[in-house]
């Protein structure tokens, strides 16, 4: 597969897995469509693990870092789920455009990595004032927007700190074994939740719209977006990767307003352009930096490594 191919098919599934994260829950419930979602890619992966002769270790470090894929794949994936029901689906891409201003603060709490620099802070409160921007444009659009946020926030937030425990864990795991370990372990905790919720209770029908975005869910945002991304990963530098996260949510906004019909006020637009100059802001002075993708779609991540600026 050509590099620039390679690119261009991260940018359309990071693009789109908010949307079709919105569409997999409509009319059959949040949990009902994650848990869906993470069946057909536990075994995805593992067919490919079978294929691909990837060993899948369970020594103690192993396990440990599985454990901490899923804290992103269980606990974000939910507060991403459960938030589609408040927010538009471009908002989603957004607020997880932010995982690496979080991992970068609880990569300098936890693994004493040097603390932010005047321009990394100017980012900081640059995407702050624009989350801010956002809240206040989509309350009047949403009444209950500020619930949806709150999960993404928190979200984001289990998503950094998962970054930064897969890094002091140091396991060396091919990246599909990192995350079909945590597939393994995280599907057990989403049949548990569908059954406190819901009582595991299946819905009458699965509209075909349902059986689409589970599937792509499944088979492009959990199993090939990860591929795709540490092939171009190792191939590109760390820069270009970085732009994934700048060009997506505006693409995922687009697309929500466009075929979903969302309402994306001037405002929101304003606020996400505000939150995006400060992420650049944050990351372009970092071009000698590892970075990882965002966990909506199931990806394994890297958090970013402090080198000489």
């Amino acid at each position: 597969m050509s590099v620039p191919a390679a690119y261009l098919g991260i940018v359309i599934i990071w693009a789109t897995t908010p949307l079709a994260i919105q569409w997999s829950g409509d009319d059959v419930g949040p949990m009902f469509g994650l848990t869906a979602r993470m069946a057909v890619g536990t075994l995805l992966s593992l067919l490919l693990l079978w294929a691909l002769r990837v060993r899948l270790p369970w020594d103690r470090a192993s396990i440990r870092c599985y454990g901490a894929v899923t804290l992103a794949l269980y606990g974000t994936m939910t507060c991403g789920y459960w938030a589609a029901q408040y927010v538009p689906s471009g908002l989603l891409s957004v607020m997880f455009g932010l995982t690496p201003l979080v991992t970068g603060l609880l990569g300098m709490l936890w693994l004493n990595e040097r603390a932010f620099t005047g321009g990394k802070l100017i980012g900081l409160l640059m995407a702050l004032s624009g989350l801010a921007i956002i809240f206040r444009a989509d309350l009047s659009a949403y009444p209950d927007a500020w619930l949806g946020i709150c999960l993404l926030l928190f979200g984001v937030t289990l998503n950094g700190a998962s970054m930064v425990l897969v890094k002091r864990n140091g396991a060396t795991l091919h990246a599909l074994a990192q995350s079909t370990g945590g597939l393994l372990l995280a599907f057990p905790c989403y049949v548990l939740t569908w059954f406190l919720l819901d009582g595991l209770a299946l819905p009458e029908t699965v509209p075909v719209r349902n059986v689409f975005a589970i599937g792509y869910l499944a088979v492009f945002g959990s199993v090939i977006g990860l591929l795709l991304f540490y092939y171009a990963l190792k191939r590109v530098n760390t820069g270009s990767v970085a732009l994934i996260t700048l060009i997506t949510p505006v693409l995922a906004l687009f697309l929500g307003s466009w075929i979903n019909h969302e309402a994306v006020s001037a405002s929101v637009w304003m606020g996400a352009g505000v939150v995006l100059a400060g992420l650049a802001l944050y990351q372009w002075p970092l071009r000698r930096r590892s970075i990882g993708p965002p966990v909506l779609g199931g990806r394994k991540s890297l958090i970013n490594t402090d080198e000489a600026e």
